[in-house]
């Protein structure tokens, strides 16, 4: 038998130890620095999608992934705030008038936002 062989399929390597192939794996020191929206599809992929969660893991491709969600998402909540503002009338003039008013429909559109985006991206 082989000492080491390489899959194609998942692109592991692996060592043999007694009767057993293993994979060589190494753990990533690197702090991970994704954010809100990177934590929530983690979590996601955790609890609803195990095996791409540890496909990632595996092939150290986690922290990547989640930080490019992260960024997709940050930049589209953007966009829909900036649009659900327009639509419901919170401008700087009423921030100007009623603080609480503009600070209550900012939070309302914030909730909004967060569930569709939950919704459409995250567990996708």
């Amino acid at each position: 038998m082989k000492k080491q062989i390489y899959d194609e399929k998942n692109g592991l390597s692996y060592t043999l130890h007694g009767d057993y192939y293993l994979p060589d794996l190494e753990i990533n020191e690197e702090e991970p620095t994704y954010g809100k929206y990177g934590i929530m599809r983690k979590q996601f992929l955790k609890e609803h999608r195990s095996a791409r969660y540890q496909y990632l893991v595996l092939t150290g491709k986690l922290t990547e992934h989640l930080n490019q969600v992260d960024k997709e998402v940050r930049e589209k909540v953007e966009i829909l705030v900036e649009q659900m503002a327009e639509q419901w009338g919170v401008t700087d003039e009423l921030k100007m008038q009623d603080q609480m008013e503009w600070v209550k429909r900012m939070n309302n559109i914030g909730s909004i936002v967060d569930n569709q985006i939950y919704i459409e991206i995250i567990t996708k």
